[in-house]
């Protein structure tokens, strides 16, 4: 019997469009005589839907809500269910009608509301199984300053940096600027904490251009991260598969980039002809080499730090991390970890020998495991505290209650 397999993508994000690409390339890649799947599409307004059409990518370019159906997603017994929307509150919430059922999510999402732990907490409150990271993973994936601090208590190469807050630049942009530039020396990368896809970064080599680069950043979030620039760098991508201990590199890739750092637009807009049913490749089409012209030495290095930080954020399924080194001393630096990378990193990996559609089962196969992991769990315990007289005086008048 086939597993349901729901692709949930899109969301209320900077990187929406993306998500759509690199949905429907690894929905368009699973295996049919394994999974029915099931596409389902969150729009920008954050409402969710399902349909037939939202398979074709030219279909979100002029999008119709009347040629999909519009549901309320729910978890019941550890499936995801699908029920058509009640619209204008016509129908009481008992009279709903089921759609569709999933038994097992795929998160496909970039950015915010739903790279970032959100979708998984609320599949986890249900029980259901889901192919990407977890909550932790997720979250702190998610947020670049929270993620350094990470690598960084773990032992793991980052580089120095520093942080601004919003209400902190509203407030005296002139004393941010000189704190920033008496612990940084030029040139800098400012970033946005919590988007990818190279949205909101810029590179700044003098006071000028950090201030304006520092206005741009905190239109997108309200924290942001000052990293230290390498004057002379290469990129070097890796991706990892695995769960729980288990887990394993793909071949090594080094972007070729248009700029000192690689753009939305070197991601996603150039070459961007062809892919899922006539949109864009997605990641596919950056230029690149694969695998990374680097040594052999350096490429075991670069796989065991990527394995490591995938490690230390406890991650699942498919992850790609990125490294920054140095050519004038052969330094590694962890730039960041993508816990749902663009097109799932599928390139790495059939560069590798394994076929889009084989990393897909594993991902689902990971998605069992760790949801089989977390039922093991003891989820209640029994004690006197709701038990004698105390009623609703809370614990101070409960006596002799052990824990």
């Amino acid at each position: 019997m086939k597993l349901r397999l729901a692709v949930v993508y899109g969301s209320r994000a900077c990187e929406h469009e993306v998500s759509i690409i690199s949905a429907l390339q690894a929905a368009q890649n699973a295996d049919r005589n394994e999974y029915d799947v099931l596409y389902v599409y969150i729009d920008k307004n954050g409402e969710w839907y399902t349909g037939e059409r939202l398979a074709d990518i030219a279909f979100y370019r002029n999008f119709d809500p009347r040629a999909v159906v519009r549901v309320l997603p729910m978890g019941v017994n550890g499936k995801l269910r699908l029920m058509q929307h009640p619209d204008d509150k016509l129908f009481p919430i008992g009279r709903l009608r089921q759609i569709a059922e999933a038994d097992v999510v795929m998160p496909v999402m970039h950015g915010m509301n739903g790279e970032d732990g959100t979708l998984q907490g609320m599949l986890e409150l249900w029980g259901v199984p889901y192919t990407s990271a977890g909550v932790l993973g997720s979250s702190l994936g998610m947020d670049k300053i929270a993620m350094k601090r990470m690598f960084k208590a773990t032992g793991l190469p980052v580089l120095d940096d520093t942080t601004v807050d919003r209400a902190e630049w509203k407030k005296d942009r002139n004393a941010v600027l000189k704190r920033v530039m008496s612990v940084l020396p030029f040139p800098v990368y400012v970033k946005p904490a919590n988007l990818g896809s190279s949205i909101g970064i810029n590179r700044a080599d003098d006071e000028v251009g950090l201030e304006n680069a520092i206005d741009i950043a905190v239109s997108y979030d309200r924290r942001v991260l000052i990293e230290k620039g390498v004057s002379d760098l290469m990129e070097i991508n890796c991706s990892v598969l695995g769960y729980a201990g288990e887990a394993q590199a793909s071949v090594t890739e080094m972007p070729v980039r248009w700029t000192d750092f690689l753009s939305f637009e070197e991601k996603y807009l150039r070459g961007a002809k062809g892919g899922a049913k006539g949109g864009s490749k997605g990641m596919t089409s950056l230029d690149r080499q694969m695998p990374a012209p680097i040594s052999e030495e350096m490429t075991k290095k670069v796989e065991s730090l990527a394995i490591a930080a995938f490690n230390a954020l406890d991650c699942k399924g498919v992850c790609r991390i990125d490294f920054l080194v140095d050519k004038r001393t052969n330094e590694i630096f962890i730039g960041e970890i993508n816990t749902i990378p663009g097109s799932l990193s599928f390139y790495l990996w059939e560069a590798k020998g394994m076929k889009f559609s084989e990393l897909i089962n594993k991902m689902v196969e990971y998605a069992f495991l760790a949801n089989a992991d977390r039922n093991e769990n003891v989820f209640s315990y029994t004690s006197s505290i709701l038990s004698g007289a105390a009623g609703t005086k809370g614990t101070k008048g409960v006596k002799g209650t052990k824990f």
